[in-house]
């Protein structure tokens, strides 16, 4: 009871510390966010040991009730071995190779509570179970909602790519508005893209 208690806080601390992180341009960093890389190290580490432990508990894949026989297990088992390649490759520092997509999957990890808590389980899926029959009407939507683009396209035909321009200094409006089509520009300025 209290393991799980633990997992479940460390689940709800690795939700905040990717809500916190601040991805920056061209590599940037700010202290915040090595803390909270140093920290992602800790939660990887907490939860690689869960998963050892549970595959020692239940067995890998051969038995009956096995680790790898739960469908919500095999999702836990993915994310934390992404965690980990991430973490090693990270540390190798290999030339030419971003990590970065790697740990793109850690916003997986709010789904780890759907295995440490059963009731979020039945309603998982329930909610999948409901999501297959919906498809058909998922359809129909992207059908009619691609037909207004369609349409849409044809009635602004790239009036909203332009806008009114100074004709002196070539310099754009201080508020610039879309001009071509049933839009005109003011006096002093001419429609370009």
């Amino acid at each position: 009871k209290w393991f799980e208690m633990f997992i479940l806080l460390a689940i709800l601390g690795t939700c905040i510390s990717l809500a916190v992180y601040t991805p920056l341009p061209n590599g940037d960093t700010n202290d915040r966010n090595e803390f909270l890389e140093e920290i992602e190290v800790i939660f990887t580490v907490i939860f690689t040991t869960e998963c050892v432990m549970r595959i020692i508990a239940l067995g890998f894949i051969m038995h009956p009730s096995s680790y790898l026989r739960n469908s919500w297990n095999i999702l836990d088992f993915t994310i934390v071995m992404i965690g980990v390649v991430s973490s090693i490759l990270a540390s190798l520092q290999i030339e030419g190779f971003d990590v970065k997509a790697l740990r793109a999957f850690r916003v997986l990890r709010p789904l780890r509570l759907i295995s440490g808590v059963p009731s979020l389980q039945i309603v998982m899926n329930a909610i999948l179970m409901a999501i297959i029959p919906l498809m058909n009407i998922a359809l129909l939507v992207i059908f009619v909602i691609i037909i207004y683009a369609i349409i849409g396209l044809e009635l602004f035909m790239g009036a909203f790519h332009k806008t009114c321009f100074d004709i002196y200094t070539g310099e754009m409006m201080d508020d610039p508005t879309p001009c071509g089509g049933i839009y005109s520009c003011p006096n002093g300025t001419e429609c370009r893209g």
